[in-house]
């Protein structure tokens, strides 16, 4: 009787499974240090940074991860892609009008208005 799912090697199954982990959890770093680059350069609150690569990404048609990529390696290359540079301030300020401001923000404390900062 054959079952609904057959697994004729379960090892290399096993080590694809790895593979796509590693790489996952490659991405989310990569996306992480992203959403700090882009809080650090648009005086950001930290809940706006996801919104941001969001933005970026579903405006200039590139991979999420490759946004990431390329803002993570802006800093010390001081190259951006042009589609890149270009969606980020507008990215910005959609991140600033679609998430609502938080209390410290409303302090003074953090999230500086783009006017001022």
């Amino acid at each position: 009787m054959t079952g609904q799912y057959e697994d004729p090697d379960p090892l290399t199954t096993l080590q694809e499974e790895v593979g796509q982990l590693r790489r996952a959890m490659a991405s989310h770093a990569i996306i992480d240090q992203a959403i700090g680059v882009v809080i650090t350069v648009g005086s950001l609150h930290p809940e706006h940074g996801w919104v941001v690569l969001r933005h970026i990404s579903q405006h200039t048609n590139i991979k999420l991860r490759e946004v990431a990529h390329s803002l993570v390696q802006w800093p010390a290359t001081g190259r951006l892609p042009e589609r890149i540079r270009e969606a980020l301030p507008t990215a910005v300020d959609h991140a600033r009008s679609a998430v609502p401001a938080t209390p410290a923000d409303q302090d003074g404390h953090a999230g500086q208005d783009s006017r001022t900062g």
